[in-house]
């Protein structure tokens, strides 16, 4: 029996919530979704191209968008907000600018967009950023092992996680034959409902092909 239930899905309502948090009509629920996609995809291709290391290492953990009657708040929460190449201030009226004038091209709300860019205190205990760290390995041409190996210690330095599984799948290392690995280190309960697993599902593109990185972090019980 396969199991293929998102862990992130599985937990909402108990131990995990909602990236977006909005109320809409089922007749403009479609609207709202695509003005969420096309803030989430601005968002990232702005913070990547103003990071001062290379492209695809932007340290976005999430993005999280809260719609009101007259005010979308968008919270960014970024490992190294260090590494923008202009002043933290002036990023944030750039990028309110900006997405204020694609949330009113697609609606006549006229809603204010105010963006906040919180630091995350441990980048590499956040699914996302490893998954960007290790998809550089990757693309380096790092032997998948010891990538994993390096991805691993570094989440174990955070010293506030119970448990870490990553899986590759793809033509690792160029083999003809795809194929599927994975590492886990700690427990990892994907079936208990009150555990909870910060997942991350993320594709990088090397010579070789795509290659698909899937990790698991177990931070707590409740």
């Amino acid at each position: 029996m396969g199991q293929k239930i998102n862990p992130l899905g599985f937990r909402l309502g108990t131990s995990q919530s909602h990236h977006s948090l909005w109320f809409e009509q089922p007749k403009y629920y479609f609207e709202g979704l695509q003005e969420d996609k096309k803030i989430r995809d601005y968002i990232q291709n702005f913070l990547q191209e103003n990071m001062r290391i290379s492209a695809g290492v932007e340290g976005i953990g999430r993005i999280e968008i809260q719609k009101g009657i007259d005010l979308i708040q968008v919270i960014i929460y970024m490992g190294f907000p260090n590494l923008l190449k202009e002043e933290k201030s002036q990023a944030i009226k750039e990028l309110q600018s900006n997405v204020q004038t694609i949330c009113n091209s697609l609606n006549s709300l006229n809603r204010k967009v105010n963006i906040a860019i919180i630091r995350i205190k441990e980048p590499y205990g956040h699914p996302k950023i490893l998954a960007e760290y290790l998809a550089e390995q990757l693309k380096n041409r790092v032997p998948f092992r010891k990538a994993i190996q390096k991805a691993i210690e570094l989440t174990e330095k955070t010293g506030t996680k119970k448990g870490i599984q990553i899986q590759i799948a793809g033509r690792i290392e160029g083999n003809e034959i795809a194929r599927v690995e994975w590492i886990r280190k700690g427990r990892v309960p994907l079936q208990t409902i009150r555990a909870k697993i910060d997942y991350c599902s993320y594709t990088v593109r090397t010579i070789y092909g795509a290659l698909g990185i899937k990790i698991w972090i177990f931070t707590d019980e409740r």
